[in-house]
């Protein structure tokens, strides 16, 4: 690749890379920029001559990220933050943050259940600041604070590295979720040889282990699980009717039953309880819109009642 002269470029083909890589199509960037949808195509090509490489390719679903679009990624967002954080000061004394978006990493169960709040929190001392919810769990949330993929995070532990700054904000515990019409002369109460005699669908980013059988078989237990999902919202449908079992982080649990009729039962098992932790790049906080967003998710999830 020729040595580019950085004057003779136009950089705002980064904020196309940018929008092309976030959203995968090159209709749904020309959106999000508000440019015709040639005009993405010509930046692109430009992208492609200084770049040396397709960096996106067409796939049954849209635009795929080549490798090096990939290595390409957290580089040319890093730099575009700058831009950002450079045009942000003193933006937070005026309370407007029109146009800019903050991606926040957490599992369903989070989303489901401070979800409203945050938004609601964040329209409320930041007007104009959206939110965008990425999905991620503790074993790649510091892969995608480090890789810019988001930009603040709430987990349950997960967070160690020296990059990634992070506060406890809650300390979680879990719960059991069922159908009301099979809890047997509706004691409101399971024990344990009912709890293991039950079929179980459990929650898993991967396999059919989980805490719960950590739990149990320290005491020489064992449960039956016939499913598992990696999406809390699929419960109410996988429960009702039967008489299954999900055991489930209990501030989830509390909100999906409110919402669907299904009833929250104590577990039969001593539990661990597991710290609720808000984490973030250490050097986002030089942007005023992720620090105004990183003090509202705080104060909300303190307040929250895990």
């Amino acid at each position: 690749m020729n040595p580019i002269d950085i004057t003779a470029l136009d950089l705002n083909i980064l904020k196309v890379f940018e929008a092309l890589h976030e959203e995968g199509s090159a209709t749904r960037a020309a959106v999000r920029l508000g440019l015709t949808q040639s005009a993405v195509s010509a930046a692109l090509g430009r992208l492609r001559r200084v770049y040396g490489d397709q960096l996106f390719t067409r796939t049954g679903r849209g635009l795929a990220a080549t490798l090096r679009a990939q290595e390409l990624k957290p580089l040319i967002s890093e730099g575009l933050s700058k831009c950002r954080e450079s045009l942000a000061i003193g933006q937070s004394q005026g309370g407007s943050y029109h146009g800019r978006s903050i991606a926040v990493g957490l599992s369903d169960d989070f989303e489901v259940a401070v979800g409203r709040a945050l938004i609601n929190a964040v329209a409320a001392q930041a007007p104009g600041l959206r939110l965008a919810f990425r999905q991620t769990h503790s074993q790649i949330v510091g892969e995608m604070l480090q890789a810019r993929t988001v930009d603040i995070a709430i987990v349950s532990g997960g967070l160690s590295s020296r990059a990634i700054s992070h506060e406890t904000v809650g300390e979680g515990s879990y719960a059991c979720l069922v159908d009301p019409a099979h809890v047997p002369s509706k004691r409101w109460r399971l024990t344990l040889n009912e709890y293991v005699r039950r079929d179980h669908i459990l929650i898993s980013s991967g396999g059919f282990i989980g805490v719960v059988d950590e739990a149990l078989a320290a005491i020489q237990r064992q449960r039956r699980v016939v499913a598992s999902t990696t999406h809390f919202a699929a419960l109410p449908h996988l429960l009702s009717g039967s008489d299954a079992i999900a055991t489930m982080p209990k501030h989830a649990a509390t909100v999906i039953a409110a919402q669907t009729g299904l009833r929250v039962l104590a577990c039969p098992i001593a539990m661990p309880r597991y710290a609720v932790e808000l984490g973030w790049r250490t050097d986002a906080l030089r942007d005023a819109a992720a620090t105004e967003v990183r003090r509202i998710l705080s104060k909300v999830l303190s307040a929250f009642r895990w």
